[in-house]
C-alpha cells in the first residue's frame, strides 16, 4: 500500500480482500467496515468540493485572459482589397472586394486586354496580380469587310470601301437585287407608258404609284422605282427584316431558310424543326433548335477509368458514383456534368446574361458556405466572363459580340466549400450555336 493512501481506503481494500468462506482475525467486523465506509464518503466529498473550486477558479481566470485579450486586440473589421476601377476602353464585372471574391476585365471592340481576365482578392489584402489595360488594336485585322469590300482604318473605328452592286457597314448588302422569275430590270413589266393629257396645248403626264417619269417630252417612259436599293442606303430605315426583292411598282420582303413571313409581311420568325410530328433526328439522339435550323445531339457521360465512373441520370446531366473512402483524387472530380444548349442571333448586344448555375442543399444537410465560380474549358476565346450574382448563384456573361454561323463551347465549373474545406464541384458544358442572321 502507498504509504500516503488514506486508512479507511486501506481497511476497506482489506474487507474485499478477506475471503467469505472462512473467519479471519484480519478480516473487519461490520462496525469497522460501517466507519471506514463513512470515512471513504467523507473523503469522496472533500475531494469533490476541492476539484469544484478548482474548476470555478480555472474559469475565472480563462474569462479573465480573454477579457484582456479582447481589450488588447479589438476586432479588425473583415480583410478587403483596394477598389479596382474599369480599364479605360474596357469594363469591370464584379464589385465585392473581400477575400476569396473575383473582378472580371474585358476591353471594348476594338481593343484588346493586356493581363489577367480575372483578380481574385487574397486573405492577405492583395489582389492575385496586376490590373489589366486594354490596347487598341487595328479593326482591319479581323477582316470585317464582306464580298470583297476594302477596309480602311480610322478612329476607333473602320469604314468598308464597296465593290460594285454591294452595299451596308460590312458591304453585306446587295445594292441592286434581280427580280423575280428571272427578270431583269430592262424587262417590259419594270416600265410603261405614262398617262398623258392635253390641258391648254400643252401635254402632262403622270405615272402610277410605284413608277417614276422618265425621258425628254414625248418620250418619256414610266420606269420602276426600286425601293430596295433607295431603302438600302445607309441611314435609311429598314424596309424587311432579312431580304427585300424588287417588284414592278413594289418589292416583297423574302426570308431565309428555316424561316417563314409574318402576317406583316416584312418580319422572320424561326420554324422549329423539333416539333415536327415526324423524327427529325435519328433515334438516341435530341433535337435541339437554331436560328434557321437544328442540330440532333447525343450528350454523352466521361468514360470510366480506375475507380471513377459516371452513369446518366437524365439526357442532359451525369452524376458520378461514389467515391471509395481513400481516393482523394475521385473526389476532386466533378460530382454531377450537365449539358446545355443555347441558340443565338448575330451581333447580339452586350454584356448580356446567357446561363445561371446556384446550388442547392437537401433537407437536413448543411450546405456550403462558400462558392467559387470559373470557365475551366471550351472554345470561346475570351467572349465570356462568369462572376457570382449572389450568394448561391453564378452567371455567365456574354461580354464580347459574336457572329455566325458559328458554334461556341463553355466548360463552366461550380466549387463548394464548407468553412474554407472543399467539398465538390460541378461542371456545366455550355453549347452555343450562333446564328448567321441577326434576328
Amino acid at each position: 500500500m502507498v504509504p500516503n493512501c488514506p486508512r479507511a481506503l486501506f481497511l476497506l481494500l482489506l474487507f474485499l480482500a478477506c475471503p467469505e468462506s472462512r473467519a479471519s482475525q484480519n478480516c473487519l467486523n461490520k462496525q469497522q467496515l460501517l466507519s471506514a465506509i463513512r470515512q471513504l464518503q467523507q473523503l469522496l466529498k472533500g475531494q469533490e468540493t476541492r476539484f469544484a473550486e478548482g474548476v470555478r477558479h480555472m474559469k475565472s481566470r480563462l474569462a479573465a485572459l480573454q477579457t484582456s485579450v479582447n481589450r488588447a486586440n479589438p476586432d479588425t473589421p473583415p480583410v478587403s482589397c483596394p477598389a479596382l476601377s474599369a480599364p479605360p476602353d474596357g469594363r469591370k464585372f464584379g464589385s465585392k472586394y473581400f477575400v476569396d471574391h473575383e473582378v472580371h476585365f474585358t476591353c471594348n471592340p476594338g481593343f484588346r486586354l493586356i493581363g489577367p481576365s480575372s483578380l481574385a482578392c487574397l486573405p492577405n489584402g492583395t489582389w492575385t496580380g496586376e490590373q489589366p489595360r486594354c490596347r487598341d488594336i487595328s479593326e482591319c485585322s479581323s477582316q470585317p469587310c464582306q464580298n470583297g469590300g476594302t477596309c480602311v482604318e480610322g478612329v476607333n473605328q473602320y469604314k468598308c470601301i464597296c465593290p460594285l452592286g454591294r452595299t451596308g457597314s460590312r458591304c453585306q448588302h446587295q445594292a441592286q437585287t434581280a427580280a423575280p422569275d428571272g427578270s431583269e430590270n430592262g424587262d417590259h413589266a419594270f416600265s410603261r407608258a405614262p398617262r398623258c393629257a392635253q390641258v391648254e396645248r400643252a401635254q402632262h403626264c403622270s405615272c402610277e404609284a410605284g413608277f417614276h417619269l422618265s425621258g425628254a417630252a414625248g418620250d418619256s417612259v414610266c420606269q420602276d422605282v426600286n425601293e430596295c436599293e433607295l431603302y438600302g442606303q445607309e441611314g435609311r430605315p429598314r424596309l424587311c427584316m432579312h431580304a427585300c426583292v424588287n417588284t414592278p411598282g413594289s418589292y416583297r420582303c423574302a426570308c431565309p431558310s428555316g424561316y417563314r413571313t409574318l402576317a406583316d409581311g416584312k418580319s422572320c420568325e424561326d420554324i422549329d424543326e423539333c416539333v415536327s410530328p415526324q423524327p427529325v433526328c435519328p433515334r438516341g439522339t435530341v433535337c435541339i433548335n437554331t436560328g434557321g435550323g437544328f442540330q440532333c445531339v447525343s450528350p454523352e457521360c466521361p468514360e470510366g477509368s480506375g475507380n471513377v465512373s459516371y452513369v446518366k441520370t437524365s439526357p442532359f446531366q451525369c452524376e458520378r458514383n461514389p467515391c471509395p473512402m481513400d481516393s482523394r483524387p475521385c473526389r476532386h472530380l466533378p460530382k454531377t456534368i450537365s449539358f446545355h444548349y443555347l441558340s443565338l442571333p448575330s451581333n447580339l448586344k452586350t454584356p448580356i446574361t446567357l446561363f445561371r448555375m446556384a446550388t442547392a442543399s437537401a433537407p437536413g444537410r448543411p450546405g456550403p458556405n462558400s462558392l467559387r465560380f470559373g470557365i475551366v474549358g471550351g472554345n470561346s476565346r475570351g467572349h465570356f466572363v462568369m462572376q457570382r450574382s449572389d450568394r448561391q448563384t453564378g452567371e455567365l456573361i456574354l461580354v464580347q459580340t459574336l457572329e455566325g454561323p458559328q458554334t461556341l463551347e463553355v466548360d463552366v465549373d461550380m466549387s463548394e466549400y464548407l468553412d474554407r474545406s472543399f467539398q465538390a464541384n460541378h461542371v456545366s458544358k455550355v453549347t452555343i450555336f450562333v446564328s448567321p442572321y441577326d434576328f
